[in-house]
């Protein structure tokens, strides 16, 4: 199992980059609606805070994580 942001991926075998790297808006929600976990959030986040930097992306996974917690308790 990699630490890599870039090989990181949870169960949808989908990678940061495949999750956050599209022009179209509706697919990067959707990309960041189907985490279901803090690891692969992480890597998301480190991708994009390594890459594109995009405040509204950042804050769109802010939001999950957010709500991943809210799940979990």
């Amino acid at each position: 199992m990699s630490n890599s942001a870039d090989q990181s991926t949870e169960s949808s075998g989908l990678t940061p980059q495949q999750r956050l790297e599209s022009s179209n808006t509706r697919l990067v929600d959707a990309g960041i609606a189907t985490i279901k976990d803090m690891e692969t959030l992480r890597a998301c986040v480190a991708y994009e805070n390594a890459n594109q930097r995009r405040v509204l992306i950042l804050h769109r996974l802010k939001r999950r994580a957010d709500e991943i917690r809210a799940e979990v308790e």
